[in-house]
């Protein structure tokens, strides 16, 4: 009953949330509890709705992206149909062992297992080799567009004890960063909406 009233005290603290949130956890964390995926991202869905209700500008979350890393990225998870069955609720873009996969419908969420930020790069770089994109055409915006993954998360919430891996290193160049004591598996809706109120108290200065 306590953690009920406090999220309904916070979520009416919100007048604005992140538009694209990236969570970055391990893949023992996802071993660990499966089913907490579906739970976070149909809290993270229904607390954008409220928002859009209840602000002006009706701005809610647009995207959300999952970081799961892992020691064997070419072996096919044993929570793989925990994240397939999430295509009833949004558009799951699903990278892992050099494949996309895209199922369902809705805002999309972008999960990536075992990729890490210098592939990517490295990736982009030979992909515009591959196009004959000489050296001096090579711009930060020409990069971009080379890049598997091109939203800038406005945070990263990174779970448990690990350190920080280097996915979206390049993206995530100007993104609030959140670190939660609890394990992927605690996380409780409460604790999302504290991560948002903090993120909505901060003062965004992109580098300035």
């Amino acid at each position: 009953m306590i953690y009920r009233f406090y999220e309904w005290h916070l979520l009416n603290t919100l007048d604005s949330i992140p538009q694209v949130i990236c969570f970055m956890i391990s893949d023992t964390e996802m071993e660990n509890d499966p089913g907490q995926i579906r739970r976070i991202i149909s809290w993270c869905l229904d607390i954008s709705d409220k928002v859009k209700k209840k602000t002006p500008s009706g701005v809610g979350i647009r995207e959300i992206i999952v970081h799961i890393s892992t020691n064997d990225p070419t072996k096919k998870p044993s929570y793989i149909k925990k994240i397939y069955d999430l295509s009833d609720i949004v558009q799951v873009h699903l990278h892992y062992a050099n494949k996309k996969e895209i199922y369902g419908k809705g805002i999309p969420i972008i999960i990536a297992i075992g990729k890490s930020g210098r592939e990517e790069i490295a990736d982009a770089i030979q992909a515009m080799v591959d196009n004959d994109v000489s050296p001096d055409e090579v711009t930060t915006e020409i990069l971009e567009k080379y890049l598997t993954f091109s939203q800038a998360p406005d945070c990263v919430i990174k779970t448990g004890g690990a350190h920080l891996v280097d996915f979206l290193i390049w993206q995530s160049v100007y993104s609030e960063l959140f670190f939660l004591d609890l394990n992927w598996e605690k996380i409780r809706k409460v604790d999302l909406l504290r991560a948002f109120r903090d993120f909505q108290s901060r003062n965004r200065r992109f580098g300035a």
